[in-house]
């Protein structure tokens, strides 16, 4: 299994998402998030002075997959979040060693994760 995190900007989230669902990966964490990367800081005006602000304000989906659809699961979120332009975000995947169903207590790979209603 793997843990894919990709911190993109927050108008690309519904387009992300609707993509997911499309492509069999319902099943995704959304986690508003504030950082900055290589666009830097910009200044905004707030009772009328000048704040520097340098943190930039984006969102994290977290998807947990399986190997076979780690590449769909990535493929999807390029083609959705990328206004292919600086500050898009990025993506980041790691190995999941376990998972565990708290309700059910199932364990591991054998643990569905999408749910077929």
């Amino acid at each position: 299994m793997k843990k894919i995190e990709a911190i993109i900007r927050p108008s690309k989230l519904k387009d992300v998402q609707r993509a997911l669902k499309a492509a069999e990966i319902p099943c995704i964490t959304v986690v508003p998030v504030k950082g900055t990367g290589l666009q830097k800081g910009y200044s905004e005006r707030y009772r009328g002075t000048e704040q520097a602000m340098i943190l930039k304000t984006r969102v994290m989906i977290i998807c947990i997959v399986s190997n076979e659809n780690k590449e769909k699961c990535i493929d999807v979120i390029l083609e959705n979040a990328s206004d292919n332009r600086l500050g898009d975000g990025k993506i980041f995947v790691y190995d999941v060693e376990e998972a565990i169903r708290i309700s059910s207590k199932v364990r591991g790979c054998k643990l569905p994760l999408i749910r077929t209603v």
